[in-house]
């Protein structure tokens, strides 16, 4: 008998459909400007790039945490929260970044929750491990 999703293995989920559909548009682009491989001198190529390699860069450190808070029997809604606001600030971002290569708010509630996301996660697990071994 399967066990039940976790939690985690839940947002980890939506994250993968997210990173798919971002792959998936610098395929669509690559073929519309031609450019086999590197990012030619397509702007929208270019950006479609950058997006794609900043959920690379943070959202798989993320899960890891969270994962970990799960392993650490974190509270389900704590999780739950954390979740959503990766998804939120991943999407948040991609959408800001697509829009405007210059600041916007989209993309700095992208990047402020992803940061709080990684310092909550992080927190959470240093209060544990001093908790376990100093306490």
């Amino acid at each position: 008998m399967p066990l039940p999703l976790t939690t985690v293995g839940l947002y980890a989920s939506l994250l993968v459909v997210i990173y798919l559909i971002l792959a998936a548009r610098i395929i669509r682009l690559r073929w519309r400007y031609r450019v086999g491989i590197g990012e030619g001198d397509a702007l929208p190529l270019k950006v479609a790039i950058r997006v794609h390699g900043n959920f690379a860069e943070y959202v798989p450190l993320a899960l890891l945490l969270l994962g970990f808070m799960e392993i650490q029997m974190a509270s389900t809604a704590l999780l739950h929260v954390l979740g959503a606001a990766l998804v939120i600030a991943r999407i948040s971002h991609a959408m800001g970044l697509t829009r405007s290569i210059g600041s916007s708010w989209m993309r700095m509630l992208g990047m402020i929750l992803t940061f709080s996301v990684l310092l909550v996660s992080a927190g959470f697990l240093l209060g544990q491990y001093i908790s376990f071994h100093w306490m």
